[in-house]
């Protein structure tokens, strides 16, 4: 494989669809572009904290380790041939129109092809663009460590994700506030190197739409089309809503695996949906402890809750009505479009249950199985029952062995003794009723096992170990964020040597900011 500094970058993106004709850097706005060429920041004192074989390999390049590949993913040094650009995008951030966004502090460098697949590298946190409104185009260590982390954890759930090839320290002191209290601080400023094979989002489409620059809307919608959705059929309007119909079935895809593994993304604006859909933007993210359908991580979202756990496939078709808004110029028939949301409602319905049958072991999705999933979901959280563990424990479960069958659950259980025996009844005759369905499927215990830890993920990044990781980090200490990065490839193996990581959150994590309290401020 070749060298990093040997790759010729490709740049079909800046090639083939219009650019901002400035090449000014200044806060502004942009009409007409779907991109602003722009350099990155040169770092003061880079450093390679850790890089990614495994994308490395996905990508062709060899040697991580190399001068050249720590100054290029670190934005010291520009690939050969790449053009870099930040691209130019709006969109509704919390149900509201934000107007022109775009990316304040990510810069592409190009796209790199291999094994006939063209990825993009971006660097997040790598200087200023016109994009960037008041802020400085930079990222701190701390977010950087968790957008490094979720990323390659994603992936090895089995999530449609971007991922990440490197995470660098810069040299930089950066300012920044991180629970928007009126007390900000200089944390260590970093840069991680993403990898997507693209990062067009549904703002990108929002914002053509909303200026009415209809030509290029369709420009952009026809490289999307050529590059990423080649199989799909038709011609001129028909051609432009199959493509609506497919974004909005990855979209529904995506959004079951979140809620199968309990991830709440935090940030669901229209600007943070990927046009392939992949999980995009790793801010203020977390993952379901105790169960709350109304839990979000994101302090600015705590008041309404907008992006609760249990709302994301909602906000997910509400984002995707607002995708329609975007492309109707291109297709010009809303009962066509209405048709492919309400087709997106009652997919994502029925997968989401029988998503929820196979973490019980459950093949054959029946009438009464919604029940019992939400007399389960009742109790979970009456019980504070820890998701994780406990769909993981309970496929221990043994059917003839009735008065053990409660020491399962309750070992997933934040609640003491009192809380848990107050429901003590209920969770038996649940027990009681999941038995006698298993009992109908006549699956054997050990195949039972097997398909739910084939679901189930025994690990998963909780807030709690990305923030042990960051402390360690700001101390010069990358040990944990190597240790992590290890585990979190094998989430659903047991790994007896890394049990300490299947445990309940520490008390000390239940108020902790950047475990319980986290916010936009990366």
């Amino acid at each position: 494989m070749p060298k990093i500094q040997d790759i010729q970058f490709q740049n079909r993106f800046t090639e083939e669809l219009p650019g901002d004709p400035s090449q000014e850097n200044r806060r502004r706005q942009v009409h007409g572009a779907c991109y602003s060429f722009v350099n990155t920041l040169q770092p003061k004192k880079p450093q390679l904290i850790i890089a990614s074989n495994e994308i490395a390999n996905t990508l062709g390049i060899d040697n991580v380790q190399s001068n050249a590949f720590k100054a290029i993913v670190s934005g010291k040094q520009k690939p050969k041939n790449a053009k870099t650009y930040a691209m130019c995008y709006g969109g509704h951030q919390f149900g509201h129109w934000a107007g022109q966004l775009g990316d304040g502090r990510a810069i592409n460098l190009g796209e790199i092809v291999f094994d006939n697949i063209s990825w993009t590298m971006q660097l997040k946190g790598s200087g200023p663009t016109p994009y960037s409104r008041g802020a400085d185009g930079l990222a701190v260590l701390r977010s950087s460590v968790r957008e490094f982390l979720c990323s390659e954890a994603m992936f090895h759930l089995g999530i449609s994700t971007t991922r990440a090839l490197s995470l660098s320290l810069t040299g930089e002191r950066v300012m920044r506030d991180v629970l928007y209290d009126g007390n900000p601080a200089y944390e260590p400023g970093a840069v991680v190197c993403r990898v997507a094979e693209s990062f067009v989002r549904f703002g990108n489409f929002e914002l053509l739409s909303a200026r009415q620059d209809k030509e290029n809307l369709q420009k952009l919608a026809d490289f999307i089309i050529k590059y990423y959705y080649q199989d799909l059929k038709g011609e001129g309007k028909s051609l432009y809503l199959n493509f609506f119909q497919a974004v909005a079935q990855r979209t529904s895809s995506m959004l079951i695996d979140w809620m199968r593994v309990g991830f709440v993304h935090g940030v669901m604006n229209t600007d943070n949906m990927s046009i392939l859909g992949q999980t995009i933007d790793y801010g203020p993210y977390g993952w379901i402890e105790n169960y709350d359908e109304d839990w979000t991580p994101n302090t600015t979202d705590r008041e309404h809750r907008r992006y609760r756990f249990g709302n994301q496939g909602s906000i997910a078709l509400w984002n995707l009505t607002q995708l329609a808004n975007a492309l109707y110029p291109l297709i010009e028939d809303v009962s066509a479009l209405e048709a492919v949301l309400d087709g997106y409602r009652s997919t994502y319905i029925r997968d989401y249950f029988i998503m929820l049958n196979s973490k019980l072991g459950l093949d054959e999705l029946k009438k009464a199985d919604e029940q019992l999933h939400k007399s389960l979901h009742e109790l979970m959280t009456n019980t504070h029952t820890d998701m994780t563990i406990f769909y993981r424990q309970l496929a221990d479960l043994n059917i003839d062995e009735y008065e053990k069958q409660l020491d399962v659950i309750k070992v997933s259980c934040y609640v003491g003794d009192a809380v848990f025996n107050e429901n003590r009844e209920a969770w038996q005759l649940w027990l009681n009723r999941y038995v006698d369905r298993l009992k109908e499927e006549a699956k054997s215990p050990e195949q039972r096992k097997a398909d739910m830890h084939a679901v189930n993920p025994k690990y998963v990044l909780r807030n709690y170990m990305a923030q042990l990781a960051i402390d360690e980090a700001e101390k010069g200490n990358f040990d944990l964020i190597y240790e992590l990065h290890e585990l979190l490839k094998r989430p659903y193996d047991e790994q007896p040597d890394k049990e300490k990581w299947f445990a309940m959150r520490p008390d000390w994590a239940l108020n902790r900011v950047g475990c319980s309290q986290l916010s936009c401020s990366s």
